[in-house]
């Protein structure tokens, strides 16, 4: 009879680790899954600071951008023809590049 109980024990405690295992596993991807949500929802912080101090530096430059086309209307109209011509032509000069 001892040889059976130790048979029994024997093929219950590979059972036994597996489940453990398993357990271990589940328990490391919970986790693994919380600090995850948690550095997610941390960034998600930080970009909205970000965002937002962004966001007031584009209405600072729109207003600076504004305010100097109503001062000098002519000025800003030939710069931004001129932007307009340099891109055109670099654009332009990769398209004859390709072609060939």
């Amino acid at each position: 009879m001892p040889t059976n109980t130790k048979n029994t024990l024997d093929e219950s405690t590979p059972a036994l680790d597996v489940n453990s295992a398993n357990g271990s596993v589940h328990d490391a991807a919970r986790k693994a899954e919380r600090m995850i949500q948690d550095g997610i929802e941390i960034l998600r912080s930080h970009s909205r600071v970000y965002v937002d101090a962004a966001g007031q530096q584009f209405d600072s430059a729109q207003r600076y951008v504004s305010e100097r086309v109503k001062e000098r209307p002519m000025t800003a109209t030939m710069a931004g023809v001129g932007v307009g011509l340099l891109l055109g032509l670099l654009l332009a000069g990769g398209r004859s590049r390709r072609s060939h």
